[in-house]
């Protein structure tokens, strides 16, 4: 990163927060990118997962038979992740490497059978149940299990963002 320069000889309070303030500095530069479809639920699992982690990222919009997606990710899937120099795609490869790259928030238990179960379901079940809802009208009172689920999920702001933000952002294109 050309001009940045931290020093860190003095011990004063002024210096933790110039190292605050370039560390900052740093994680803006690197902000991730998430290229995504809105109505793709594998893309909004991982936008769900972002707000849950508090990860500041910026998206862009995907439409089909972008050549300049295609260069991002070949074989043309939704969503992909670029990271710095590097790029993944996948929804549950991506969250997972979220997941321990970002370590605030964690999304999952660190007892290895409470996080097996906990992949099972969370921010892939919410997706699920929205397209079910949104795009194919299922009725839902006859799964109120699923229905209860759904209805918490969607008082959460990292889900209502997820959902929302895409919505006004799509506006924009």
């Amino acid at each position: 990163m050309a001009g940045l320069r931290l020093n860190c000889s003095s011990s004063s309070s002024s210096s933790e927060e110039e190292v605050e303030v370039a560390m900052a500095a740093v994680a803006a530069e690197k902000k991730p990118v998430l290229y995504s479809v809105w109505m793709s639920s594998c893309s909004y699992r991982v936008r769900i997962a972002l707000n849950l982690k508090g990860i500041d990222y910026e998206y862009r919009a995907v439409r089909r038979g972008d050549p300049d997606f295609e260069k991002i990710n070949p074989i043309k899937y939704v969503p992909a992740l670029v990271d710095g120099d590097f790029t993944l795609s996948d929804s549950l490869a991506i969250i997972l490497y979220l997941e321990e790259k970002y370590l605030q928030h964690p999304l999952l238990p660190r007892d290895l059978k409470k996080k097996a179960l906990n992949i099972q379901a969370d921010v892939f079940l919410a997706p699920q149940i929205h397209a079910g809802i949104t795009r194919f009208q299922i009725d839902m009172s006859k799964y109120p299990i699923l229905a209860r689920f759904y209805k918490a999920y969607m008082e959460l702001p990292a889900f209502q963002d997820a959902w929302n933000s895409t919505m006004a952002k799509l506006q924009e294109v």
